[in-house]
């Protein structure tokens, strides 16, 4: 089950994760797509959602290091 959180980002929308399966879910602002990223440990994701800059720790921590896929039904 994903446990979803608002964030306070330009990009983000909400941030999701789910511990079972190691995904954060990342929805988009732009577009309203929803990224998928596998393999991310619970402190990654939570970091991610508490970040001073959501955007730029996704970038800088989660988008060149784990697996990406895209919801196929947007989240």
């Amino acid at each position: 089950m994903i446990a979803w959180r608002d964030v306070h980002s330009k990009s983000v929308f909400k941030i999701g994760y789910d511990i079972d399966t190691e995904e954060l879910w990342v929805q988009w602002r732009r577009g309203g797509r929803t990224s998928i990223y596998s393999d991310v440990p619970p402190d990654v994701a939570n970091q991610a959602a508490t970040a001073w800059s959501v955007g730029k720790f996704l970038d800088e921590n989660v988008k060149k290091t784990y697996p990406h896929r895209y919801a196929r039904d947007g989240g």
